[in-house]
C-alpha cells in the first residue's frame, strides 16, 4: 500500500483496525502512553505485536500521512486535535472517530481546518470487536465523501454518509446511546434489585423471550466496558445539554455504568449471572468493610 496512515491512540480500536486491515506496514502510530515509563514498554510491545510502526513523537507519526484516525479517550480529543494540527500535512484527512458531543467535534474541526487539513466527523456505531473493519461508520462534514472513499479503500466495509455538517454523525451516535447504554444501566439496576429480592428467575421469565441471555450480556458489557461507557455517556449528557434537553435519565446511566465498570479490573469475566452476582456482592462487601475500617 502506498498510502500512509497515521493512528493517534492505540487501544482496542486501533489495534483491531490495523491488524484486520492488513495495512500494518503503512500505519504510523503514536500513543501518549509511550511517554509514561510505566506504560511505555507494554505499548511498544503492542506496536510490535500488531506489526505497525510505533513512533516516539506525534510529529513522526503524522509525517506524510494522507489519512489520520484519531482513536483516543473522550477527554483527550481536544488535546489530540490541537497537537495534530501542528504537524499534519496540508489537505490530510483527520478522521475523528472518538465518542464526543457534536459541540466538541465542531471545536476540534475548527482547530484542524485552521491548520489547512480536512476534518471529518466519524461515529463508530457498534463495538469494534468482533466486527473489526465491518463495524458501521457514520461520516459527516464537508469532506465526508472523500473520507468515505478513503476509509473504504483501507478496508472499512460499512461506511455511510450521514450529513454535510460536522456533528451530524456524532449527534446520531450520542442520541442513540441514550437508549443503548441506558438499557444496559436499567438492566443492571433491575438485576441487582431482583437478586436482592430473591426473584431473579421470576423477573426474567416474566419479561419473556431471550431476556435471560440479554440480561447476562448487558451485565457483561458493563462490567467489561462500564468505565469507558460512562465517559461516553458524559459526552451524551453534554450533547443533550447542547440540544436543550435535560439529561435526567442519562445522568443516572453515567453513575450506573461507572459503578459496574469499576468492579472487574483485570480479573477474567465471570460466566453466567450467578457468577457475576457473586463478583458484585464481593465488591460491595469489600467497600462496606473499607468504610467500616475508615470509621
Amino acid at each position: 500500500m502506498t498510502m500512509r496512515i497515521a493512528l493517534i491512540g492505540f487501544g482496542e480500536a486501533g489495534r483491531t483496525f490495523a491488524t484486520a486491515g492488513a495495512w500494518q506496514s503503512a500505519a504510523q502510530v503514536f500513543d501518549i502512553k509511550t511517554l509514561d515509563s510505566a506504560s511505555a514498554l507494554p505499548m511498544r510491545d503492542a506496536y510490535s505485536a500488531c506489526g505497525v510502526t510505533g513512533c516516539d513523537t506525534l510529529a513522526d507519526a503524522l509525517e506524510g500521512a494522507q489519512i489520520i484516525l484519531s482513536l483516543v479517550t473522550a477527554d483527550q480529543t481536544p488535546a489530540a486535535a490541537r497537537a495534530a494540527a501542528k504537524f499534519m500535512s496540508k489537505g490530510a484527512l483527520f478522521c475523528d472517530l472518538n465518542s464526543v458531543s457534536p459541540g466538541a467535534k465542531q471545536g476540534n474541526a475548527a482547530v484542524i481546518e485552521a491548520a489547512g487539513a480536512r476534518y471529518v466527523d466519524v461515529a463508530v456505531m457498534s463495538p469494534v470487536q468482533p466486527a473489526a473493519l465491518a463495524v458501521p461508520l457514520l461520516v459527516s462534514g464537508p469532506h465526508a465523501q472523500d473520507a468515505a472513499d478513503m476509509l473504504r479503500s483501507i478496508g472499512f466495509t460499512k461506511v455511510q454518509i450521514s450529513g454535510e455538517k460536522i456533528g451530524d454523525a456524532s449527534a446520531t451516535k450520542m442520541v442513540r446511546s441514550v437508549m443503548v447504554k441506558g438499557i444496559e444501566a436499567l438492566t443492571a439496576e433491575m438485576l441487582l434489585a431482583a437478586q436482592a429480592a430473591g426473584v431473579t428467575d421470576a423477573v426474567l421469565a416474566s419479561l419473556g423471550g431471550d431476556w435471560a441471555q440479554k440480561a447476562d450480556y448487558n451485565l457483561d458489557r458493563m462490567l467489561a466496558h462500564g468505565t469507558r461507557r460512562a465517559a461516553e455517556m458524559e459526552e451524551v449528557v453534554a450533547t443533550l445539554t447542547e440540544l436543550g434537553i435535560e439529561p435526567l435519565m442519562t445522568r443516572g446511566t453515567v453513575v450506573r455504568q461507572r459503578a459496574l465498570g469499576a468492579i472487574l479490573g483485570d480479573a477474567p469475566m465471570p460466566e453466567g449471572l450467578d457468577a457475576k452476582f457473586a463478583l458484585i456482592d464481593r465488591n460491595t462487601e469489600q467497600k462496606m468493610q473499607g468504610k467500616a475500617d475508615a470509621a
